[in-house]
Parts: structure tokens; sequence; C-alpha cells
């Protein structure tokens, strides 16, 4: 018996296998996102805010917020459209590692793995274990983690 799975944005917990990957688009990391990510996250580390100093520094330039990484990467994830319909809850962000850093004019795409599915013992949920995979234009790993999310089973019929 084969299931119609129909546009990405209709999956539901069925439509999860292990093993499969999902890339997305890239996003091109600019000055003003640093800077807005700044001023709402109320963290202004020169690091992150100041070209003078930081350009003595270990990265001879700013460098994005590390969490900003992981949002670009968790926004860029929505935008395929496949976890949208059937997210009930993320369930928590594991083992995420910054292994590089992200500066203005890198692109970032973000790759999710699926480690693992399994349903759980209401019926009507499952649990996707993914791992993110954030990489910049040569293919460099800047960030990566796991991010277990819960989702809704397919509606009986």
């Amino acid at each position: 018996m084969t299931t119609e799975m129909g546009s990405p944005s209709d999956w539901y917990f069925e439509d999860f296998a292990v093993g499969q990957i999902f890339r997305s688009q890239g996003r091109t990391i600019t000055e003003t996102d640093i800077v807005s990510f700044a001023g709402w996250s109320w963290d202004t580390n020169p690091v992150h805010t100041d070209a003078e100093l930081s350009a003595g520094g270990r990265f001879g330039r700013p460098i994005a917020h590390g969490v900003l990484g992981l949002s670009v990467a968790m926004g860029l994830v929505s935008r395929l459209g496949i976890f949208e319909r059937c997210s009930v809850a993320l369930l928590g962000i594991d083992r995420w590692q910054f292994t590089h850093p992200v500066v203005v004019g890198d692109t970032v795409r973000c790759t999710v793995h699926i480690r693992g599915v399994r349903a759980t013992s209401d019926g009507k949920h499952g649990v996707l274990e993914r791992e993110f995979v954030l990489t910049k234009q040569d293919d460099t790993v800047v960030q990566r983690g796991d991010i277990g999310l819960l989702v809704a089973r397919r509606p009986a019929r």
C-alpha cells in the first residue's frame, strides 16, 4: 500500500522516514541582519558590533551572533514548508555546535536529516529526530545540532 503524500505542505508524521534529507534555499547574511539582531536581543558584544575592535581580534572582522545563525537555520527550514502543517511543538535543541563563524556576505543553507521517527503512545502524534546542518557557500559547516519536533499524525478519513 502506498501513501499519496501530496505537496510537502500536506505532510504528516507518516510521510517521514529515517534517512530523508531536505536542503533549504540560501540566504546571504547582511550587516543589517547582525545590527538588527544585536538591537532586539540586546547582545551588543563588540565582536558583533565594533568593526574597529574586531579587526584586531581572532576573526579580523565582526561575526554574526551564534544564535542568529540558529535562528536563520530555523527560518530556512520553515520556508521548505515540510514541517509547517504537522508541527505541534519544538521539543528541544541538543548538542548544538558553533564550528565556524558567519560573517557579512556569507550565504548559508540548512540541511535537515531525519535521524529518527517514532509514534507517541497517544496515537495522535509522532516525534521526529532531526539533525540540522548549517553550511556556508563553500560547504563549510558553521553550525549543527539536533532539533526534535512533535508532529501530528494524519487525521483519520
